[in-house]
């Protein structure tokens, strides 16, 4: 079952600034905040409108979490040493 997840602020203000969307997929460091360019959305995402952009959260995730907070958005450099995120 798919809970309600929140969005902090500074997530929505960094998605706005950024222009861009997001997904909240499975990395080697936890649930991560990753541009789409980096890990694209699968159909099966909850999809979360923030201004124009869209947050996709994977539906494995959505099952655990409850908020997106900024603390999952990691360094591109650690996200490119995890084998779930580098494929891409």
């Amino acid at each position: 079952m798919l809970r309600k997840i929140a969005v902090d602020d500074e997530v929505k203000d960094h998605m706005e600034a950024a222009g861009k969307d997001y997904r909240v997929c499975t990395s080697c460091y936890g649930p991560a905040m990753v541009p789409v360019e980096m890990k694209p959305p699968k159909s099966s995402d909850l999809r979360i409108e923030i201004g124009g952009n869209t947050l996709f959260v994977s539906r494995v995730q959505a099952m655990y979490i409850s908020r997106v907070s900024m603390d999952m958005l990691y360094e591109p450099e650690y996200l490119n040493a995890c084998p779930a995120i580098r494929q891409y």
